[in-house]
């Protein structure tokens, strides 16, 4: 294979459980970036929650965020391009889900909003306990989300529905899919409904990065965890799955590389490119 970019989810696959890049899997990207490999983030965070620690190296230059909601050349913060939500499909979201056992997030700009209560307390909504620190610090806390969501329901580029019951989790994906136009429907953590504009998603943001850079997809490969990176694996040359990644992400892999704290994507781009 002729590999010349690789695509990178972040938690639970480049991240360790702390939310942190390895020393690991750091040397492995610089070694892949000193062959003239792109690297690219592909992650379902908004721009400005993405890791310094990732954003700071040197030769990474493009990000898909908000699963391929809007796409950024890094040195300058410029959005290449984005897709927003409609407002109808905003306000149908709201309308189908007023009173139902679950709140929300907002993504707008490249900053992430949420209800104070889940900024509060996220495990109370289904998080992790690993997720407090990362939530607590890249969310900015609305008392009424809902009217944050209404009042800026032109700018979004995508909301999270958050709920900590599977069953309701996967009643309401379908609801939305059947009810609501325009949109994508995926999710990265147990968690989440994660909601964008139906020319989104992380396959989408890598086709545009690899036009961009005159690749064919044949020369992306991309590691992920969860079910928003599924598709992503499924349409790029070698889509790699982390040992804990779901049934679909994995379905849709050519091969699955060690767990995410095992240093899972070092030892993929090693086996890639042979270093």
């Amino acid at each position: 294979m002729n590999i010349r970019c690789i695509a990178l989810d972040l938690d639970l696959t480049t991240l360790d459980r702390e939310g942190r890049l390895s020393a690991g899997n750091r040397a492995a990207l610089e070694a892949a970036l000193a062959q003239g490999i792109h690297i690219v983030i592909a992650s379902g965070r908004a721009f400005g929650s993405l890791p310094e620690e990732l954003l700071e190296i040197p030769g990474i230059t493009y990000a898909i965020t908000s699963n391929g909601s809007a796409v950024y050349h890094i040195p300058t913060k410029k959005r290449l391009i984005g897709y927003t939500l409609e407002s109808r499909s905003v306000q149908e979201i709201l309308t189908r889900t007023a009173g139902l056992p679950l709140t929300y997030e907002a993504f707008l700009d490249g900053a992430a909003y949420a209800d104070a209560g889940y900024v509060r307390d996220p495990v109370s909504y289904g998080a992790a306990p690993r997720a407090i620190r990362y939530i607590q610090s890249t969310r900015h806390p609305e008392a009424d989300i809902r009217s944050f969501i209404l009042d800026h329901r032109e700018q979004l580029d995508s909301l999270d529905l958050i709920t900590g019951d599977p069953a309701f989790k996967a009643r309401t994906m379908e609801m939305l899919r059947k009810n609501v136009p325009d949109i994508y429907v995926t999710s990265s953590v147990p968690q989440l409904i994660e909601v964008s504009h139906r020319n989104a998603g992380k396959h989408s943001g890598v086709k545009f990065v690899a036009s961009l850079l005159g690749l064919s997809l044949e020369q992306v490969a991309a590691f992920g965890d969860g079910d928003n990176d599924a598709e992503m694996l499924a349409c790029v040359g070698c889509g790699i799955a982390v040992e804990n990644a779901t049934p679909a992400c994995r379905a849709s892999a050519r091969y699955v590389t060690a767990h995410h704290d095992a240093d899972g994507v070092a030892q993929g781009i090693r086996k890639l490119l042979g270093i």
